[in-house]
């Protein structure tokens, strides 16, 4: 009984969060283009699956993926094996981002743009082989950003000092790299962390502030996100200027 009064409450929270779309949308609809959508039926459809589907996913959030990826870090920090939470974090990294579905739809669309404009052949092999190249560059870079957040936690380095550097080598490779590779590389970051990275990654981060003496969970735990964001931007200009 208590699951579904959490489900419940859980759906009424992703109504609530859609309503200020919901609110624009209508706005515009009728007072500004003074018309009725014309699959209005469609629409409302739609909505309920959206509010149907994130409270899912948010109610899937808290009961799997959370405690996942907490209950692990403890594991691994009691245990005491730097090189196998070192390991894990890497894999943690990759394997989530590449199964993120945002890089797949973006990683597609750059290799659509890019065959489109001569950069690679106008063939599906070709186009297929330039877009899973991406993937994996994101991919590695992602693991390897966990990778380094994950030792920042363990040994207390401040966070600020590799982030202004991060962003420092991205401004010094965005000089070199090619122009067609700029915006892909850029975005990349931001498609990076979405719905199965951040949870995953926040709880792996958080749990191990909390185990490990001396660090705090504020302070510490939080941050990962960063570089997951930075990294693939640094990565994917290299790639783009290799190819």
């Amino acid at each position: 009984m208590g699951g579904l009064v959490k489900l419940l409450q859980s759906m009424l929270g992703s109504f609530r969060d859609l309503v200020p779309i919901i609110l624009v949308v209508s706005f515009f609809e009728i007072f500004i283009l003074q018309q009725a959508p014309a699959n209005l039926f469609s629409i409302l459809v739609g909505v309920v699956f959206i509010v149907l589907g994130l409270t899912f996913f948010v109610f899937g959030l808290e009961m799997g993926l959370f405690p996942i990826g907490e209950s692990l870090a403890h594991a691994l920090a009691r245990k005491g094996s730097t090189f196998w939470l070192v390991i894990f974090s890497f894999a943690l990294g990759f394997g989530t981002t590449l199964a993120e579905p945002a890089l797949t739809a973006v990683a597609a669309e750059a290799a659509e743009v890019a065959a489109e404009g001569g950069a690679i052949a106008f063939t599906e092999q070709a186009m297929d082989s330039y877009a899973m190249g991406l993937r994996l560059t994101v991919a590695v870079s992602v693991g390897l950003a966990i990778l380094l957040g994950v030792i920042r936690i363990v040994k207390g380095w401040p966070i600020h000092y590799l982030i202004i550097g991060g962003y420092v080598i991205v401004m010094i490779l965005t000089s070199f790299a090619p122009e067609s590779i700029i915006g892909i590389a850029y975005d990349s970051g931001g498609v990076t962390t979405s719905t199965i990275t951040v949870p995953l990654v926040t709880a792996l981060g958080v749990g191990l502030a909390t185990v490990i003496k001396g660090r705090n969970p504020m302070l510490d735990g939080f941050g990962l996100i960063a570089f997951a964001s930075l990294t693939p931007v640094i990565f994917v200009l290299l790639y783009g200027m290799v190819l």
